[in-house]
């Protein structure tokens, strides 16, 4: 989803760049070093790697309750290898984290600073793959995000819209606070390091926030998606949209119940404003 998204995005930008898939091995560090340096061959010294981007990770929040050592695997070893494999190639490193690194008990929006506390395997690997990407490479961002939505991959809104297509009602939690984030937007936000850096500005590495503004539940967004897709034609049919609770549809991991994150040090760092999440939806749907 955000892979394909920075994809277009530095094909319309004319910024080089290589993607890779499953055929880099991120849990092995000499196949990202094998990679690395036939991409190094291949560009000239003008072209040579800067900057390494992170999006993959173990995203089944529930499956790696039983499947620990693939969440190690992904979320914790791999960033550690990238980070490694960046800092031998003098690269900058941007790793994408969440907002599962939190306990989800607060009641105001989260800043970088706060600790950490994460209440599932998924947020724990996660939270111990920033810290391994801090401890070997010092030239590393790590962006927290939460609630990913976009045109490539599943996500809540396509399901919401397959849903609201196929049934006469749907019942939605309603005590789970957040923050959707267009994957565009966030993609927007990565290459914005980038061409800030090119330009001569100082970033400080570390730790950032990105959502879309507002704090809504997972009702107030399906909602939303309704509406929206009701006023542009893409919903034709009615469909009653409920709220309920978390305890509603038991699952094996708790999710956080508040996950609100601060977003002024991005927007101060890079001077951006942010979209509001009903306007990135509406831009999504009309896309």
């Amino acid at each position: 989803m955000l892979g394909t998204e920075l994809s277009l995005l530095f094909e319309k930008l004319g910024i080089p760049f290589v993607g890779t898939d499953q055929e880099v091995d991120i849990t092995n560090p000499v196949a990202i070093r094998d990679f690395s340096q036939t991409q190094s061959i291949k560009q000239s010294i003008e072209q040579s790697i800067e900057w390494i981007i992170n999006c993959a990770a173990y995203t089944a929040v529930d499956k790696a309750e039983d499947d620990k050592e693939n969440s190690h695997l992904l979320n914790t070893a791999g960033p550690r290898n990238i980070a490694a494999q960046a800092k031998e190639l003098g690269a900058r490193l941007i790793h994408i984290s969440t907002d599962y690194v939190f306990n989800g008990q607060g009641s105001k929006p989260y800043t970088e600073e706060d600790s950490t506390d994460p209440i599932g395997i998924y947020g724990l690997t996660k939270r111990d793959g920033e810290i391994k990407v801090l401890e070997e490479n010092e030239k590393s961002y790590i962006i927290r995000t939460a609630w990913l939505y976009g045109k490539y991959g599943n996500n809540f809104v396509h399901t919401m819209l397959r849903l609201m297509k196929e049934r006469e009602s749907i019942s939605v939690v309603n005590d789970q606070q957040g923050s959707p984030t267009w994957a565009r937007d966030l993609a927007e936000t990565i290459s914005a390091f980038i061409s800030l850096t090119a330009e001569g500005k100082t970033i400080p590495y570390g730790i950032y926030h990105f959502t879309n503004e507002g704090e809504i539940t997972w009702f107030d967004f399906a909602r939303e998606i309704y509406t929206q897709a009701q006023a542009n034609g893409i919903l034709t049919k009615n469909c009653e949209v409920k709220p309920c609770t978390s305890a509603d549809f038991p699952a094996k991991v708790k999710r956080p119940a508040y996950s609100v994150l601060d977003k002024s040090k991005i927007k101060t760092t890079l001077g951006i404003t942010i979209p509001s999440w009903d306007e990135s939806l509406r831009r999504f749907l009309y896309a």
